[in-house]
């Protein structure tokens, strides 16, 4: 006999079994039909269907299940282990949230990863910009400002001046941008205020090739005189006032002794950069005797340019410390030098020196300004300096050329009646250097000999940026009215010339590119600018001046010469003479008569 049972949990279908046996005998129990198992429930599971022919067995049976399902409880843990049926798990009942908030939420995941993302780019951006400015040239000029700010009418003046002209503050930026970086460099080294690398913008707008009235040269204008003091070479291959690396380290040396001369005020050290030192002691003597503030803003003994001067400085200071507040725009510049310095062992054509490098020539001349010919030097220096990335090249390509080779030779033939001079005009070289390679030691050659002359490689026209091609195209720029050419005679000078055709001695000079006072030469040409009316020169009395002139009466000093007094008023020596008989030697006491243009005295 088989009972068809439900399945239970193990002890409680195996006691419902037996009981039904005791109760039922042996009575035969008919199967019913299979039935797909039910899931597992909390309670025991009663038999279904058991055929009893008893009636009382079945009511037996029936208490028997309650009663045992009263007393035995299920173990929720209990799992069949001999059925073969699978039971499903339990599964958790899940409460879904309402579609607008599940929209609420990813909304509000999706602004904050925005701004997260957006933060993110802002600080990025804030870090690359604090890179690019911390590796601006104009930053560390910012950074390392000392001098105190200066804010009067003055100064407002010349900041509204600057502000009017952008287009001239960006051009001053662009000619900075090679020099700056070493200009700070200096000044760094020093310990010195970085303000001073604005100076060269109030001198010559950072043009190296600048020349003034006053004979002053480079971008930081220094005379002659005190180019010498200084220790910078000039000559006619080269003019160290215009070396970007001499003579701004010679610029800041002297600025250096000019603060320690008046105890530390950079106000009257950049006065006296402009005026000199002694006519600045001097102004300010003639305040201190009146009891009267000495400082630079109440000085009165000053020149108008002096006046001027310091508060340009002053006014750039505030521009370039303030770029945003005055909406300028600054030129990056690279804190690291844009250039290399390469030695030589000697002269080389400066045509052959851009070739080497791969660069034009005016880019040559333009980082090495101080040369005046087609090459460097005979006697140096021999440095160049050139684009850092085309000195690795340059390098390589000139040691493969001998340095003989780095110039051209041209074997000349004395003809009779020639001169060292004639020799040297004609091939545009010095009668010394010729002297020296040919070892000559007086001035004496014979006809039918031979001279090694040095020549340049290439045109003169290619050397644009020579002193010579410099001077052509400033005289041939156009100036209105009518273009004469003059050929300089003895005895004559810019003065004289100027008046003999009715124009300004600095006028003529500007037309020329030199200065008032520089000394002319015999058969230098001279291009002047007449009205239309005035074709011809007009008649001058060579023995005296016209009456328009200012006569006066000179008192020599000790240590006076004529080339001393000539240089002071600009006038020739030989117009001295005229004007005075004059013996060998001049005498402490002496009275010169001297007939002076005022107009054409430079300070």
């Amino acid at each position: 006999m088989f009972l068809n049972l439900k399945p239970l949990s193990g002890d409680r279908n195996l006691l419902v079994l037996a009981l039904a046996i005791l109760v039922g005998g042996c009575s035969s129990l008919q199967s019913n039909p299979t039935v797909e198992a039910a899931p597992p429930v909390a309670t025991a599971t009663p038999v279904e269907s058991l055929d009893v022919s008893d009636s009382e067995s079945s009511r037996t049976i029936v208490r028997a299940q309650a009663s045992l399902s009263a007393s035995v409880q299920p173990d929720p843990y209990d799992a069949p282990d001999y059925f073969d049926f699978e039971q499903p798990e339990p599964q958790p009942v899940l409460i879904y949230p309402d579609i607008e908030v599940q929209a609420y939420q990813a909304e509000l995941e999706l602004e904050q990863r925005r701004r997260l993302d957006a933060e993110a780019a802002l600080a990025l951006a804030a870090a690359l910009d604090e890179a690019r400015k911390k590796d601006n040239a104009w930053y560390r000029l910012q950074q390392k400002m000392q001098l105190p700010a200066v804010s009067n009418p003055r100064v407002s003046a010349q900041l509204k001046w600057f502000l009017e002209h952008p287009g001239y503050m960006q051009r001053v930026m662009e000619r900075a941008r090679p020099i700056l970086p070493f200009v700070l460099d200096e000044l760094g080294r020093r310990n010195l205020p970085t303000e001073l690398a604005l100076l060269p913008i109030v001198e010559s707008a950072y043009q190296a090739f600048a020349y003034s009235h006053g004979r002053a040269s480079g971008m930081w204008q220094i005379i002659p005189s005190t180019g010498r003091f200084l220790g910078l070479k000039q000559n006619w291959w080269y003019d160290g006032r215009r070396d970007i690396i001499e003579s701004t380290r010679a610029a800041i040396t002297y600025l250096e002794s000019l603060a320690k001369q008046f105890n530390g005020d950079w106000e009257l050290a950049l006065a006296a950069y402009n005026a000199g030192p002694g006519k600045i002691r001097s102004a300010v003597r003639y305040n201190k005797k009146r009891k009267r503030p000495t400082d630079f803003w109440h000085l009165t003994r000053i020149r108008r340019e002096t006046r001027d001067y310091v508060p340009k400085m002053f006014a750039l200071k505030e521009l370039f410390a303030n770029p945003e507040k005055y909406q300028l725009d600054l030129v990056p510049i690279n804190n690291q030098v844009s250039y290399e310095i390469v030695e030589l062992d000697g002269q080389i054509d400066l045509a052959l020196a851009a070739e080497l490098a791969e660069i034009t020539v005016n880019e040559l001349y333009q980082l090495n300004p101080a040369f005046n010919r087609w090459a460097t030097a005979p006697d140096g220096p021999h440095r160049l300096l050139l684009p850092r990335g085309k000195a690795k090249q340059f390098k390589l390509e000139v040691a493969k050329i001998p340095p003989n080779k780095r110039i051209n030779w041209v074997r000349h033939k004395i003809k009779s009646g020639e001169t060292l001079s004639h020799i040297s005009m004609k091939y545009r070289t010095t009668i010394s250097l010729i002297k020296k390679v040919n070892n000559i030691r007086g001035t004496q050659i014979r006809a039918g000999k031979y001279l090694m002359i040095p020549t340049a490689t290439k045109s003169l026209q290619t050397y644009s940026l020579s002193a010579n091609s410099r001077i052509s195209t400033i005289q041939n720029t156009n100036r209105g009215g009518t273009k004469q050419v003059h050929i300089v005679r003895p005895g004559q000078s810019l003065w004289s010339i100027s008046k003999n055709y009715g124009v300004t001695t600095r006028a003529l000079a500007k037309w020329n590119g030199i200065a008032p006072i520089d000394t002319l030469s015999i058969g230098q040409k001279l291009i002047v600018w007449t009205s239309a009316g005035l074709t011809k020169p007009v008649s001058l009395n060579q023995s005296r001046p016209s009456n328009a002139l200012h006569a006066l009466r000179y008192t020599v000093r000790k240590g006076d010469s004529l080339s001393l007094i000539a240089n002071r008023f600009n006038i020739k020596i030989a117009d001295i003479r005229r004007w005075n008989q004059l013996g060998k030697y001049l005498q402490p006491g002496q009275k010169l008569k001297l007939y002076v243009d005022i107009t054409s005295q430079s300070g």
